[in-house]
């Protein structure tokens, strides 16, 4: 059995299983108890030192989630949803991580997970049909399938900017955000980077800081969070009827209920009822669609976005009281709201009215290099007790393309995907058989509920392994010409919409020298469990299955 804090070669195991999984958050948990419902075996490998992924390691102040709270959870026990009792509408990263152990503790999941073990390596031996996973700890594993419940952001990015090993005061990432308790308060703080992240930990660091500088290269959108706490009689509302959400939520475009579906265009309302229901859907706030959800036409009508954007930007003119500081955080025309990911938040325009934060924007004026004592742009330098980085990750395929995956005959990941993530449905790449991905590049992913989508993926691929096994399978392969055709098909979603427009880390453009594709599959969280169905119901078209038979030489296999 393995422990839950297993460090150091001495401590190496050689192992075999049904299925090996890589990651332990949301995901990787969920398939463990998957596995066992059935009585496979599985081992599961794990990084940190303890279940949560995204939230295990984002602790940064202010992190939390963006969806309500009891639909950002799990849906596979009844006895769950009744015992768990959410405090606040968008839960805080200590109480998602809280969750996330409960969960953990409850179903006995820890048994099979090796902690603190990164995984290196993944080879599919074809002769054997079996995927051998090397790790950092110089574990051996072997499984007839592997499963890559990585997460979409979790390769954290850190630009690399001259002198920092030079900084002589406290430096962090968001991402991996220490456990022990960081001193703030009276603390002079830098923060690079204003999306989503930056955007929940702005706000709570100015409350702490002596001074708060923010570096800003490009402005974001973002609506009000409208957080507020949650009763115990909403949520046993919501649990009643739990069935009934469960249903509905698998035929919306993002795997959310709960606000009003677009049913006209923008331009079949006069100018003033736009505006009423835009400052209707202003003090509600919450949700991803708060602003985007509003006309159907927001996100493919380049006018249509425009009017939405304008009333975004005459709202953080109405708040910040510097006109300066509120043009600098209007983000430009040329920037679709939504093609980049529209966060929620909690005061942040409003933080700028605060005479202990400044903001800079290092468009106009770039940052130089990393000094002693803070930053040096092309026109001022800053002194900092504390420089956080909140840089975002290499999104998508930044964890996998980490680990040497790769099959015996030659296929490495690292060249299938040399000219952007080619994937069917965003489950497996052709190339590499019993090779499965949850949320990956080319599924809905990013732009729908994770969880919802953790449990789809998960559920399907399960189907799968049942159904090759009732037929006398063993080996499962994506054809080319199906992945091809998924790939232009999900291209062809995406540019038909503004989305692909922005430099935003959907398309990778955050990090140097990676390729410019829209990853997530932007055709909507309802139309892709229909072709998923679809598929299915075909015979699991765009799916070689096979069998490996045993010829005389016993260490011989061959394709049936």
């Amino acid at each position: 059995m393995f422990q839950a804090s297993n460090i150091g070669h001495e401590n190496a195991d050689t192992h075999h299983a049904d299925v090996l999984v890589v990651g332990a958050g949301l995901a990787g948990l969920y398939i463990l108890y998957s596995l066992r419902q059935r009585g496979l075996t599985a081992r599961a490998f794990e990084a940190a030192s303890d279940v949560g992924g995204t939230w295990y390691w984002n602790r940064y102040p202010g992190a939390r989630v963006d969806v309500d709270s009891v639909q950002y959870s799990y849906n596979f026990s009844d006895e769950l949803i009744r015992e768990w009792v959410w405090t606040e509408k968008f839960a805080s990263q200590s109480e998602l991580l809280r969750y996330i152990n409960h969960v953990a503790d409850r179903f006995d999941l820890r048994r099979d997970i090796r902690f603190n073990t990164r995984v290196t390596s993944a080879v599919f031996d074809e002769n054997a049909n079996l995927w051998s996973l090397k790790t950092d700890q110089g574990d051996i594993a072997t499984g007839s399938y592997c499963i890559m419940a990585t997460g979409s952001l979790s390769a954290p990015f850190k630009p690399n900017l001259p002198g920092l090993e030079s900084f002589g005061g406290d430096c962090y990432q968001t991402a991996t955000w220490p456990h022990e308790e960081v001193k703030l308060s009276g603390k002079r703080i830098g923060i690079i980077g204003t999306g989503s992240t930056g955007i929940q930990a702005i706000p709570v660091l100015a409350e702490q800081a002596k001074h708060l500088t923010v570096f800003q290269r490009t402005a974001q959108y973002t609506t009000p969070a409208r957080n507020k706490p949650i009763t115990v009689e909403e949520q046993r509302e919501f649990n009643s009827c739990h069935a009934e959400y469960y249903n509905k939520v698998r035929h919306t475009f993002s795997g959310v209920t709960g606000f009003p579906i677009p049913t006209k265009c923008l331009h079949e309302d006069t100018p003033e009822e736009r505006l009423a229901y835009f400052e209707k859907r202003w003090k509600e706030g919450g949700m991803l669609q708060s602003m985007l959800g509003t006309y159907t036409d927001i996100n493919i009508n380049a006018k249509a976005n425009e009017i939405v954007a304008n009333f975004v930007r005459d709202k953080i003119h109405e708040t910040v009281n510097d006109p300066e500081v509120a043009a600098l955080l209007a983000p430009s025309k040329d920037l679709p709201i939504g093609s980049k990911r529209l966060p929620i938040d909690t005061d942040y325009y409003e933080t700028y009215n605060r005479k202990n934060v400044t903001l800079v924007d290092v468009r106009r004026d770039p940052i130089e290099h990393i000094t002693p004592t803070g930053l040096k742009t092309g026109s001022a330098e800053y002194n900092f007790d504390i420089l956080i980085f909140a840089t975002g990750f290499d999104a998508m395929t930044g964890a996998l393309l980490a680990i040497d995956i790769r099959t015996e005959s030659g296929a490495r990941l690292q060249d299938l995907w040399s000219q952007g993530p080619d994937s069917y449905l965003g489950l497996m790449v052709a190339g590499l058989p019993n090779f499965f991905i949850i949320n990956g590049p080319g599924s809905p992913s990013v732009k729908s509920n994770m969880i919802i989508t953790i449990e789809h993926h998960t559920d399907w691929i399960m189907d799968l392994l049942d159904y090759v096994s009732v037929k006398g399978f063993d080996r499962i392969e994506a054809t080319k010409q199906a992945q091809n055709d998924w790939v232009e098909h999900a291209r062809e979603v995406a540019e038909a919409t503004l989305m692909p427009i922005a430099d935003s880390w959907y398309v990778g453009a955050n990090i140097p020298g990676k390729k410019r594709v829209y990853m997530p599959y932007f055709g909507g969280f309802d139309r892709y469990c229909k072709t998923c169905d679809e598929i299915v119901a075909d015979g699991y078209r765009g799916f070689t299955l096979s069998r490996l038979k045993k010829t005389k030489n016993s260490s011989n296999f061959a394709a049936e």
